[in-house]
C-alpha cells in the first residue's frame, strides 16, 4: 500500500460550494472516540474474561488499535457488540434493553459499555476537536445547513455537555436508527436520512467522518464529498489515510482548523 500525505484542505474544499454537511461526532467533532474506545476495550475484556474461565480457553484481550477500527468504530452500539464477537466466534443471544451489564447478552454487553461511557461524560465532560465550533458556525454563516449523524444514543447529551447542540439543524443519532429502522454504517441509511431531514440532495452535501465505517456510508449513498478526517497522521504514518480513501474519502484532512481558515 503507498503511502500518500492527508490532502492539503484548503486546496480543494469550498465550502460554500455545497447546500448541506453531515458530520459524524466521535472523533470528528468531539473527543469522544478514545472515551468509547476505552469503554469498549473494558466492557469487552470484562467479558472475554469471563468466557475464558467458562470455555477453560486462553483470555485475548480486545486490541483498541485494531479492534475498533475493524469492528466498532461507527457502528451503532449492538452492531458493534456483535461484529467483535463474531471475529472471535461467538455469539450471544439479544437480550432486552433492560439487560443489566453483567447480562450475557448482546444488550446488556452494549449497556456495559454505555455506562461507562457516561460515567466518563458525566465526571469530565466533553471536549471539543480544535476549529470544529468555528467551522460549524462559519457554514451556517454562509446558509449551509448543518446536521450531526453519529450511531451514538448519547448524541445529543455529548453535544449538549460540549456547548454546541443547539449550532445544528438536524440530528440523526443511534436512537433514530432505531426508531426508523434504519441500517447502521456503513450502510448510507443515516447520512440519506440526515439529508432527506435537511432538504438537501446527496449530491449537493458533503459528509465528514473519521470512522473507515462512515466513509464507506458516505460513497455508498453517492454524496457529492466525503471528506476523511486523520488523527493518526501525528505519528507520521500514513497508513490510516490510505485506508480511509480506500473506503471511499474524496479528501482526508489531519484537522478541521484548516478548513475553518479557509473560510
Amino acid at each position: 500500500m503507498s503511502k500518500q500525505k492527508p490532502d492539503a484542505p484548503g486546496a480543494v474544499v469550498d465550502l460554500g460550494a455545497y447546500e448541506a454537511w453531515l458530520f459524524d461526532m466521535d472523533g470528528v467533532l468531539t473527543k469522544t472516540a478514545a472515551v468509547h474506545a476505552a469503554a469498549w476495550k473494558q466492557a469487552f475484556d470484562e467479558f472475554l474474561q469471563k468466557e475464558a474461565k467458562r470455555t477453560d480457553t486462553p483470555f485475548v484481550p480486545f486490541d483498541v488499535e485494531s479492534d475498533y477500527e475493524k469492528y466498532v468504530d461507527g457502528e451503532p452500539r449492538e452492531d458493534g457488540v456483535r461484529n467483535f464477537l463474531a471475529s472471535r466466534g461467538i455469539t450471544l443471544p439479544e437480550g432486552n434493553d433492560s439487560d443489566s451489564g453483567d447480562t450475557r447478552s448482546v444488550k446488556g454487553l452494549g449497556n456495559r459499555k454505555n455506562g461507562l461511557v457516561l460515567e466518563v461524560m458525566k465526571h469530565d465532560g466533553v471536549a471539543l476537536f480544535a476549529g470544529a465550533k468555528t467551522l460549524v458556525q462559519e457554514l451556517r454563516r454562509r446558509g449551509v445547513k448543518v446536521a450531526v449523524i453519529s450511531a451514538s444514543e448519547n448524541t445529543k447529551s455529548a453535544l449538549e455537555a460540549a456547548g454546541i447542540l443547539t449550532l445544528f439543524d438536524a440530528i440523526v443519532d443511534g436512537n433514530v436508527v432505531k426508531e426508523r429502522h434504519l441500517a447502521g454504517k456503513p450502510a448510507p441509511d443515516s447520512f440519506l436520512e440526515g439529508a432527506r431531514v435537511l432538504g438537501a440532495p446527496a449530491r449537493r452535501s458533503v459528509v465528514l467522518e473519521d470512522a473507515l465505517a462512515g466513509v464507506a456510508a458516505g460513497r455508498a449513498g453517492n454524496f457529492a464529498l466525503v471528506i476523511g478526517l486523520d488523527h493518526h497522521d501525528a505519528s507520521g504514518a500514513h497508513e490510516y489515510a490510505d485506508e480511509l480513501r480506500t473506503h471511499g474519502a474524496d479528501v482526508v484532512v489531519t484537522s478541521l482548523e484548516a478548513l475553518g481558515a479557509k473560510a
